[in-house]
């Protein structure tokens, strides 16, 4: 199971990470779009096609990343009360019910909506410019196929959580600044209050 897991944390891991960078595309396209259209008086007529395809796929292809690194939304007010078994019991049994249906719904609708946009080569009717969209739409079916792949690591995970009592330790990656200080000001107070308890020497006569 864990050679599993770190099978799918270095693919999700992969996807998420190369296009990550169409937000750079994506943040281009928009600064030419801005000065053409308020300096020169000239909008395009490809910019917003381009905007949403790039965030559309940065945001696609980063959900299975996302999973991988724990990083999606969650209501943890009561859920990180739990032991680890406990919400690994719950996280298996949220997995099978809601997890896994809806993955399969998306792959298979993505797979009739982009079947259907490559047999008439669709074309964006949000601009003139007629840009090809029926590639994109075969964006839905690899993310819906990378969540798949993703949600069994996942579910290992709990297995291995209910057996161990403890979660796998995750690979190092990239962590929000917010995270980093969390864990830096836990590691100061621990420092300071075991300085503060610590018995001082005395010297005697």
């Amino acid at each position: 199971m864990l050679q599993y897991i770190r099978f799918a944390d270095k693919l999700s891991a992969w996807f998420g990470k190369a296009f990550a960078w169409c937000v750079m595309v994506m943040t281009l396209g928009v600064g030419y779009e801005v000065f053409v259209r308020y300096v020169l008086n000239a909008p395009t007529v490809w910019a917003f096609d381009l905007t949403y395809m790039m965030y559309g796929t940065m945001f696609m292809l980063g959900g299975a990343y996302t999973l991988s690194r724990n990083g999606h939304v969650r209501g943890d007010f009561i859920y990180r009360l739990w032991s680890p078994r406990t919400q690994a019991k719950v996280e298996l049994v949220l997995y099978f019910i809601f997890f896994f249906p809806g993955i399969l719904a998306l792959i298979l609708s993505g797979w009739r909506y982009a079947s259907r946009s490559w047999r008439y080569l669709e074309v964006s009717v949000m601009s003139p410019a007629n840009i090809p969209i029926y590639q994109f739409k075969t964006v839905i079916i690899v993310a819906g196929v990378l969540l798949l792949i993703q949600g069994i690591a996942q579910v290992c995970r709990c297995l291995i959580t209910i057996r161990d009592g403890e979660w796998p330790e995750a690979e190092q990656d990239v962590e929000e600044l917010e995270t980093i200080l969390q864990k830096e000001g836990a590691a100061a107070l621990q420092s300071t209050g075991a300085a503060g308890t610590a018995t001082p020497k005395v010297d005697r006569p």
